[in-house]
């Protein structure tokens, strides 16, 4: 596997693997029309830029060494809340699953927030989707939760899970 920080070239390589993971990990949790609706407010190429221009906000793209095709990607953000980083979203396509991305992907992660000074990874995860298993084998724990409103009538149902950088 390898990762490789994310550029503004990169946006539209993003929208369409989220499209595709999206597709696999919410057609049973989601609407059809919340799942669009979400994408195109998540991953407008307005927003995904707006990221990158923020120096505390990294997107890395995670490639297939051996193939050479992008299987996924991860976006975080140092400083979130004090001494916190945010895993805002990690995503890999259906096909890719069960190979050891998303664990060195995390891994990784782990690295660049002990780098940044922060202790603290945060996340949300949706109440019914089963990367809430992945991440709990991964020393995430669910530490609260909390229903968002996102717009347009829809909601956010989500455990918020933490994971602590040991210095």
């Amino acid at each position: 596997m390898k990762l490789t920080e994310a550029t503004e070239k990169n946006i539209p390589l993003i929208r369409d693997l989220a499209r595709r993971s999206w597709e696999n990990a919410y057609s049973d949790i989601l609407s059809g029309e919340q799942m669009e609706y979400m994408l195109s407010e998540m991953y407008s190429e307005a927003e995904i830029s707006s990221h990158l221009q923020n120096p505390d906000y990294h997107y890395y793209m995670i490639q297939d060494e051996s193939s050479g095709s992008y299987e996924g990607f991860i976006g975080y953000q140092h400083h979130y809340e004090e001494g916190t980083t945010k895993l805002h979203r990690i995503y890999l396509v259906p096909e890719s699953k069960g190979k050891g991305f998303g664990k060195e992907a995390l891994q990784f992660l782990n690295g660049k927030v002990y780098e940044s000074g922060d202790q603290r990874i945060i996340l949300n995860v949706n109440k019914h989707n089963d990367a809430r298993k992945f991440y709990e084998s991964q020393g995430y724990r669910v530490y609260d939760e909390g229903v968002f409103d996102i717009g347009q009538g829809y909601v956010m149902d989500d455990y918020l899970m933490e994971f602590l950088i040991h210095k």
